[in-house]
């Protein structure tokens, strides 16, 4: 299993490379490599299984990465595209299933009941990537949004606010310090 899952990373990493990729490589070295480090760094806490998770947290955003287009759905065709990857190297049925799970109910802002721990594993590791990211999301909103200090300082916490209230339980409990530091950061009380 190890040998298919650092195939797909070197796949989802070279498809970040890729001149097509709209978001760049950004989305592989703040956002789709930090999933999948808190991923592997929590899935116990969440008795998940390490090869789901591992696979899942590398092809969630899949879709985004290959085509800026599937954006929107990247959740829908991601599952998809890893479903053809994962079948290449003849990874049982029932463990493709439970991947797409995992990257069909990733969203937060699609909040779907998560029936599975590694469901919730993958959906809190996306969000709490937004945590230790701040400084590429303040890159977003000052350089690319264009954002007077305030207001991208406002878009920022407003976004990692999102994100905390879409985690589990056992997500906040991880992440809060990490969120009131943010907090303190972007001087919000």
């Amino acid at each position: 299993m190890e040998e298919i899952i650092e195939i797909i990373y070197k796949e989802v990493k070279r498809r970040c490379l890729l001149p097509t990729n709209a978001y760049g490589i950004g989305a592989w070295d703040h956002h789709i490599k930090l999933v999948y480090e808190i991923a592997i760094d929590i899935y116990k806490q969440y008795g998940a299984q390490y090869d789901i998770v591992a696979l899942a947290s590398l092809l969630h955003d899949i879709a985004s990465v290959t085509n800026k287009d599937y954006t929107e759905e990247h959740h829908i065709i991601g599952a998809n595209i890893a479903e053809e990857l994962l079948k290449q190297y003849n990874l049982p049925n029932n463990k493709i299933k439970l991947i797409k799970l995992c990257i069909l109910n990733h969203r937060g802002s699609r909040l779907k009941e998560k029936t599975t721990p590694e469901e919730v594993c993958i959906a809190d590791a996306d969000a709490m990537a937004h945590f230790y990211s701040v400084p590429s999301l303040l890159r977003m909103v000052y350089v690319e949004k264009g954002m007077s200090i305030d207001d991208g300082a406002e878009f920022v916490c407003n976004k990692l606010e999102r994100s905390y209230n879409k985690l589990s339980n056992r997500g906040k409990e991880i992440i809060t310090p990490h969120y009131e530091s943010a907090k303190i950061l972007l001087k919000k009380k």
